[in-house]
């Protein structure tokens, strides 16, 4: 028996396995220099997400956000699957970005 089921836009960004991997909320607050895991990026605008951490329970993420400024902030994984760039193209995962140290990151922006 085949069972279908529905695959969510947020699947598609973040398939469940790989969501599975990420550090829970808070997990990294202490930590010095965290990993960014995750970029989701606007295709057809300047903004970008680093995600550090996610709350398994209601998607709300912790990261580095780089749009009209760049800074450490939540964002919730659910609103941004809604955010539609200039030309209409909904946010995309990053699929070669590797796990990179938030240092690392800031560097390039």
């Amino acid at each position: 028996m085949i069972i279908l089921r529905k695959v969510t836009k947020l699947q598609t960004l973040i398939p469940p396995k790989l969501l599975q991997t990420l550090p829970n909320i808070y997990d990294t607050e202490n930590t010095k220099d965290p990993t960014c895991h995750i970029k989701l990026f606007t295709p057809d605008s300047n903004w970008t997400w680093y995600i550090t951490e996610v709350s398994k329970e209601d998607f709300t993420c912790f990261g580095y956000v780089v749009g009209h400024e760049s800074e450490l902030g939540y964002f919730n994984l659910k609103e941004l699957e809604s955010i539609r760039g200039p030309l209409g193209l909904p946010i995309e995962r990053d699929i070669h970005f590797t796990p990179t140290p938030l240092s690392e990151v800031k560097k390039l922006h």
